[in-house]
């Protein structure tokens, strides 16, 4: 039974091309891990490991590109693809995707929605799947399921997002510096001042004296710093 999972995307940023030289990608998250959605499931580190090594194989299908879940089947038009996903990955957060949007009057509608002012028409991701591992709950304070394999049926852009911890961060293009604040905000989890300080003096920004017996404060910074370094790796 195929299911699906709403997620956020924002900070969306694109190839700066003209033209018909111009293509229409972008790419961030498809899946946040150890995050509770909003069925109750949480989808763990790991889930997409054997589907992936199966798909770059050419075992398993590419999930396909669609719009609003294909409009739930309604007609063949609805099925039809608005792009390709051309990688895919899972890191720490989640499950990384890059795509492309087809040269198509659907696939342009789509690019025009998602770089609309002063915020994206179209803002959301959503995965269709089936679930083929996972772990129900014992206790009544437990998510509903732990997935801890899952096979990846189609992405979809979609209006309504549900589970906001899974982002689209960026594609080709050098951000602004009130982007890449945003970003530091949003994926590396910095205050707007820390993400202030980075930006306009990197990490010495932040990375001043601290008092060595504040272990609780300490481990903090760590974590920020860590998603700071794998925000800019990728």
């Amino acid at each position: 039974m195929m299911e699906r999972l709403n997620l956020s995307l924002s900070e969306l940023k694109f190839d700066p091309g003209e033209g018909a030289a111009k293509a229409m990608t972008f790419e961030g998250y498809g899946a946040a891990f150890n995050n509770v959605d909003s069925y109750g499931d949480v989808i763990m580190p790991g889930s997409f490991k054997q589907y992936l090594e199966e798909a770059q194989s050419g075992k398993q299908p590419w999930p396909a590109m669609l719009s609003q879940h294909g409009g739930w089947g309604i007609s063949a038009d609805d099925l039809t693809p608005v792009g390709v996903w051309m990688e895919m990955s899972e890191n720490t957060l989640g499950l990384r995707v890059k795509g492309q949007l087809a040269d198509t009057p659907r696939g342009r509608d789509l690019y025009t929605l998602m770089r609309m002012e002063p915020r994206p028409a179209i803002n959301g991701l959503s995965i269709g799947f089936i679930v083929k591992e996972s772990e129900p709950r014992s206790k009544p304070e437990d998510p509903r399921r732990r997935i801890k394999r899952i096979d990846l049926l189609e992405i979809s852009l979609v209006t309504f997002p549900a589970n906001r911890r899974a982002r689209v961060s960026g594609v080709k293009g050098i951000p602004t510096i009130r982007e890449f604040e945003a970003l530091l905000r949003d994926e590396a989890g910095l205050s707007r001042a820390e993400a202030e300080a980075v930006a306009q003096r990197g990490y010495a920004g932040i990375a001043g004296p601290r008092d060595e017996g504040d272990e609780e404060e300490l481990s903090a910074i760590t974590c920020r710093q860590r998603r700071l370094i794998e925000l800019l790796l990728s």
